[in-house]
């Protein structure tokens, strides 16, 4: 099966899924950001930007949770490689109304990570946002169960043989 030019690597010959022998590759510097958004009431967000959400710092665990979470990528996802990431980084961005064309309020979570190895890291991006996302959900679902997660995309990878790619 090939789709953008490329093919399923994780799959064999035969169709069986496999984890891609990367032994042969040189090791480059590889870029990879990704995004989400968590929406929310305006009041669940008033609560997590002046800090007096019940379980604490909401923004500063999230942050956390989302580099953790991007270290933890190959034990959630079967094929992944492990990978020994140089950099991981998660910001996350109040957004208030009228500052989103479809007028959600909530945080808006970018993830940049950087590893130099055999093969990218996307999916420890896309992992950083969904854990970040999912930490806020986590700690403001008393206030808020109606919270929405979505948008999580890959933004732009950069590095290895495909070189750059990025979402216009």
């Amino acid at each position: 099966m090939q789709f953008e030019g490329g093919e399923l690597t994780h799959l064999d010959s035969k169709g069986q899924a496999r984890m891609v022998d990367v032994g042969a590759k040189d090791d480059t510097e590889r870029t990879a950001i990704a995004e989400g958004f968590i929406s929310m009431h305006p009041q669940t967000l008033a609560m997590i930007v002046d800090g007096s959400a019940a379980k604490g710092d909401v923004l500063a665990t999230a942050r956390v949770a989302g580099i953790l979470g991007s270290k933890q990528t190959s034990s959630l996802i079967p094929l992944c490689h492990p990978l020994n990431i140089t950099s991981s980084a998660v910001e996350l961005e109040p957004i208030t109304a009228g500052q989103r064309e479809d007028g959600r309020v909530g945080i808006a979570v970018t993830a940049t990570l950087k590893v130099t190895g055999k093969t990218g890291i996307e999916m420890e991006a896309l992992t950083a946002v969904s854990v970040a996302c999912l930490t806020i959900y986590d700690m403001c679902k008393a206030v808020d169960r109606g919270m929405e997660i979505d948008g999580i995309r890959l933004m732009r990878k950069e590095g290895g043989k495909s070189g750059l790619w990025q979402r216009s």
